[in-house]
């Protein structure tokens, strides 16, 4: 398994990894990796399907990834940021491997095994998938049929205007150049995800979302 990743700072520093989101890679941690890095050892990484990092194939399990990248860089212990999905996999390695993780920041966090709200699942279908014809949708999620460019585009501009601008917010609230790049990087991910080989997810069992009480550590819910 290999995985694109960065490091910034000092090695003697304290240890911080930055989870990125699913419908993005990590340059979205640009500004905080900068930041971070003059006082911490900074970590940021791609996911498997994900920026740099190769295709996801067959069964993958995001947390497992992240604490074997801590294996592999000499990470004994370190604080974990994560953004959506990226703090989903932050708190199964926190259950996971509960000595290996120092804090916790979540960022608008996923939840493996919570069941998020009907009326949130039907606004993502109306503001998001709807942006692509379902029959369309359809072949490009069972994979192997030729993708249109205009229908990576439309589902990544839906996509970003919903999760990054916000639900209730329009395209004016994000600059020029933080819609470009949260474009292109949800626009990488749908093209990867459509076109790339079939995969699977394992999330930790039992799931997180009834197991929260068991974190201990300093954990900061934004």
């Amino acid at each position: 398994m290999k995985l694109a990743y960065d490091e910034a700072g000092p090695r003697s520093g304290a240890a911080v990894i930055l989870v990125h989101a699913g419908v993005a890679d990590r340059r979205m941690w640009e500004h905080q990796f900068l930041a971070l890095s003059r006082r911490h050892r900074v970590i940021r990484h791609d996911w498997r399907g994900h920026g740099e990092s190769p295709d996801a194939e067959g069964e993958t399990c995001h947390h497992e990834d992240l604490l074997a990248l801590m294996d592999a860089l000499g990470v004994e212990r370190a604080a974990l940021v994560g953004c959506s999905m990226g703090g989903a996999y932050a708190t199964e390695a926190a259950l996971a491997a509960p000595g290996r993780v120092a804090a916790l920041a979540l960022i608008g966090s996923g939840l493996a095994g919570h069941r998020w709200p009907p009326a949130m699942l039907e606004q993502a279908r109306e503001r998001v998938h709807s942006s692509v014809p379902a029959d369309r949708l359809a072949r490009y999620r069972e994979g192997g049929a030729e993708v249109d460019p205009r229908d990576v585009r439309a589902m990544a501009e839906a996509h970003t205007l919903w999760q990054v601008a916000g639900p209730d917010r329009g395209r004016a609230a994000l600059s020029d150049a933080v819609w470009e790049a949260a474009v292109e990087m949800c626009a990488l991910v749908f093209e990867r995800s459509w076109t790339g080989p079939r995969s699977s997810e394992r999330f930790l069992s039992p799931p997180a979302a009834g197991r929260l009480r068991e974190i201990a550590v300093p954990t900061l819910v934004i």
